[in-house]
């Protein structure tokens, strides 16, 4: 049996969340990528607490959606797996070029970035393809892409952006070996410019940690 696997290009219609209203008053505008297993709209509950007027909250959603358990009640999503990665990358990037247009954030908002669990790989390799000047580039508890390189972050100012990177101590999907190799890759990628946070807890996102960042 000969299988041929061949490719076709479509329009495709996908969604996003939002929280709070984009206004004069908005100083931070937050571009959030949620984890394996989230849908955008509950992922922004995590970011509920942060002062409504001063912060704008965007939360893209992962395109393959599946039902969670045997139940057929709960659904999550998934931004990636290793099948065609190549290829659906490049079609989350032209989603995510898309709200970013339609999004038209003013200038004088500061942009911060935000990845959890398996967002990481999706907000860096956004920020790298859009060469997107964010004030914060924060990553929680997710291993950062193979294929990038230091130079790919070079049209980022390291002394204005921030970059952040949280691991809890207690983090139930790396080990110490695993901790010291993604610091170690951390350090090479930023030119040890990042800030590395170990907090108390698990692979869970704790929202009061958030704060710390305006």
């Amino acid at each position: 049996m000969k299988v041929i696997e061949n490719q076709v290009e479509y329009r495709a219609t996908n969604s996003y969340a939002t929280l709070n209203t984009l206004s004069e008053n908005t100083r931070n505008v937050w571009w959030v990528f949620h984890g394996l297993g989230h849908l955008s709209k509950f992922f922004l509950s995590y970011f509920k607490d942060l002062p409504a007027n001063e912060n704008y909250i965007i939360a893209p959603q992962a395109p393959s959606k599946y039902y969670l358990n045997d139940q057929y009640r709960h659904v999550g999503a998934s931004w990636l797996t290793k099948e065609q990665t190549e290829n659906e990358t490049a079609n989350v990037m032209a989603y995510l070029d898309a709200v970013l247009a339609t999004e038209k954030i003013p200038s004088h908002c500061k942009v911060i970035v935000f990845g959890y669990s398996q967002g990481v790989s999706i907000a860096t390799r956004w920020v790298v393809h859009r060469q997107l000047k964010c004030h914060r580039l924060i990553l929680y508890a997710g291993g950062l892409p193979k294929e990038l390189k230091p130079e790919d972050f070079d049209f980022l100012d390291l002394h204005l952006t921030q970059v952040s990177t949280l691991v809890g101590d207690r983090d139930e999907y790396i080990n110490p070996e695993r901790l010291e190799k993604e610091s170690r890759k951390i350090d090479w990628l930023f030119r040890e410019k990042a800030k590395q946070i170990v907090f108390k807890g698990t692979h869970a996102l704790k929202k009061e940690l958030l704060h710390q960042f305006l």
